[in-house]
């Protein structure tokens, strides 16, 4: 599907994800605060900061962080925020981000992962465990 024809992200997610990813509550993402949601998955998954699941995380991230701060001053706004999260945007760096999470996740390298390690890696993202296991049940939708 391409971009004009995909769905677009209402105002109302962005500010969620938004808020989530501004772990400081300050009104603004830093890269340190961005790049910091691997490290947290790291840690909740047991993964040592090393690993190379966890290296290539990183770089990805800093993929995502490179593409989100257009202006280049080390800080995102709301609105900065806004302009880029779309589907281009998933498409050209957050994909690639996100699976690197599911990576350090999958535990056992089987290419899937658990109700626990997903539970795990949402936790550790700032979303409620409840939230996290109420978000796996939807998406396991063979119950596998």
């Amino acid at each position: 599907m391409s971009g004009a024809g995909a769905a677009t992200i209402t105002d109302a997610a962005k500010r969620r994800i938004f808020a989530m990813l501004d772990a400081d509550g300050d009104g603004v993402v830093s890269r340190a605060e961005y790049l910091a949601r691997v490290d947290r998955a790291a840690s909740a998954l047991g993964r040592g900061a090393d690993h190379p699941v966890v290296s290539a995380a990183r770089r990805a991230h800093e993929v995502v962080w490179q593409d989100m701060d257009a202006d280049r001053d080390g800080r995102v706004t709301f609105e900065e925020y806004r302009t880029w999260a779309g589907y281009d945007a998933f498409e050209r760096s957050c994909r690639p981000a996100l699976g690197s999470l599911f990576d350090i996740a999958d535990l056992d390298a089987d290419g899937y992962v658990s109700r626990d390690e997903f539970v795990r890696l949402r936790v550790a993202a700032r979303n409620t465990e409840e939230a996290a296991a109420a978000a796996f049940d939807d998406l396991d939708t063979d119950r596998d």
